[in-house]
């Protein structure tokens, strides 16, 4: 056999997604709260890159020499960031290649005076530590509010070795969920099971209530016993919760009160009292703030005429300008040529950031106007209207690729006369109606979710006979698909929904 090593030369052609292009899609994908933190970070590693800040307080400390653009006003002609159906997609590669040449940056320069130049004077205030400044302090987490009352307790040491081993493996929401074999080989010098036992006893005395729990049963009862001055039901709740559990998660109530001898008002009454108990009480200590919604997007609806109008969430993204004081350094003959190749470098890479937000409003805006096009009866009349969408319809409509609709729509969130909802919610497949319409599986849930509402709960309703109410309104689902859609939607079955 023998081996030879030779050289061929070849010509192909090949399509490449430049660096520039691949970094225009993330921005485009980017959140709002993650787009922001990218800006941030432009903001500190580019110092050609201003934000506008609108101060009264602040005066005008410098003026420039020249007319100065406002960034509201400025027209930056973009186009698709993938066009129509050219699969070659020329015209993009030559857009971003123009960002790389000695162009000139008129359209993204604002003069001195439009707005405070970071790091140059000492009197400014630094907005950013008066943030912090006056951002809540984290709130004490479960470990550290139970390890603070821990050190408090009067306990051998070997029993404070295996309290601080149970304090450790507590799941957050105030369960022991490990067993107590394996948890006696966790720490770093071993305990015995009477050392645990006695530790988890002095556990579950300490705030909150509940805590150090191994079930419900027992997270219940412990709540119970630190009850002060319980009420006359108090003794007949705490029988229920020791034996009765799994019937009441079956609602077996009649089986109840005949097993305790109590009627079914004592036993609907003595639940009620064990509604009382936090199931988690874990989480009650440095429970995390659920975030809030920041609409990308919003859709009114158009007073002077029939339809909506779709326009951009005000405030959500500053205002950015190149600061006009670098372009005046590059005329200068006196800048030597590495502060020069410098200063290029940053407009450039401050260029290709404004050229990718202005692509992002642009692109966004259109999707959700080609949403609200295709989805004008969900506006109009509600969730029971929602239609199917494919993605492909809107980008055939926009004239952009599939794959650049969905990344338009990732995490967006669009504020409309129905609320606030994800962008994703409103691209779905569906059903076909008996009369030859269609409905997308969120109105099926909705139109479910509206039949049980309005059911008897002495004779809840059953999956047969929702299958058949659906059918009688021109839905036809199988009787699974109607369990599956019910479980999704964390409603309990026929049985668990029916009241005594």
């Amino acid at each position: 056999m023998r081996l030879d090593t030779e050289q061929h030369m070849r010509l192909e052609q090949r399509m490449k997604l430049a660096p520039r292009m691949i970094q225009s899609m993330e921005i485009l994908q980017l959140p709002l709260m993650a787009l922001q933190e990218r800006i941030e970070q432009e903001l500190i590693s580019n110092p050609v890159l201003e934000m506008l800040e609108n101060d009264p307080d602040q005066p005008n400390t410098e003026r420039s020499d020249e007319p100065a653009e406002n960034p509201q006003q400025v027209e930056v002609r973009q186009k698709d960031l993938v066009i129509g159906t050219d699969r070659s997609r020329k015209e993009d590669f030559e857009r971003l290649a123009e960002i790389a040449d000695d162009g000139d940056f008129d359209d993204y320069y604002v003069g001195a005076h439009g707005g405070s130049f970071r790091g140059v004077f000492e009197d400014d205030r630094d907005h950013k530590l008066d943030a912090m400044a006056n951002t809540a302090a984290r709130g004490m987490s479960l470990h550290e509010y139970l390890t603070l009352q821990w050190t408090l307790i009067d306990a051998d040491p070997d029993v404070r070795r295996a309290g601080q081993l149970i304090v450790n493996n507590l799941e957050d929401d105030g369960y022991l969920r490990v067993e107590m074999e394996d948890l006696a080989h966790r720490g770093r010098e071993p305990v015995t099971q009477e050392q645990l036992h006695r530790a988890l006893l002095l556990v579950q005395a300490m705030d909150p209530p509940g805590v150090g729990a191994r079930d419900l049963q027992e997270c219940l009862l412990l709540q119970m016993d630190a009850v002060v001055d319980p009420l006359p039901i108090h003794n007949l709740a705490r029988r229920v919760a020791e034996d009765h559990l799994k019937d009441i998660e079956a609602n077996r109530l009649p089986a109840i009160a005949k097993a305790q001898d109590v009627t079914l008002d004592d036993v609907r009454e003595a639940i009620q009292y064990l509604h009382r108990f936090d199931p988690r009480p874990g989480q009650r200590i440095g429970q995390d703030k659920v975030p809030y919604v920041v609409p990308d997007v919003v859709v009114d609806y158009n007073e002077s005429g029939d339809g909506y109008v779709v326009r951009l969430a005000s405030g959500n993204e500053p205002s950015l300008y190149i600061n006009h004081i670098y372009r005046r350094m590059l005329r200068s003959n006196k800048l030597d040529p590495k502060t020069r190749d410098f200063i290029k470098k940053n407009i450039q890479s401050a260029r290709w950031l404004l050229d990718s937000l202005e692509q992002r409003r642009s692109t966004l805006l259109r999707v959700t106007e080609a949403i609200v096009h295709f989805q004008k009866d969900f506006f109009d009349n509600g969730p029971k209207h929602l239609k199917p969408l494919p993605m492909a319809a809107v980008a055939s409509r926009v004239g952009i690729h599939l794959a650049t609709v969905s990344r338009a729509v990732s995490d967006k969130w669009m504020q409309c006369p129905q609320g606030i909802c994800p962008l994703r919610q409103f691209f779905s497949a569906g059903v076909a109606t008996q009369d030859g319409d269609s409905m997308s599986w969120g109105a099926v849930k909705v139109k479910m979710q509206e039949l049980i509402g309005h059911e008897d709960k002495a004779t809840p309703l059953s999956d047969d006979e929702i299958v058949d109410k659906l059918k009688a309104d021109g839905i036809v689902l199988a009787r699974r698909t109607v369990a599956k859609y019910r479980k999704a939607l964390n409603i309990p079955s026929a049985r668990q929904r029916k009241s005594f």
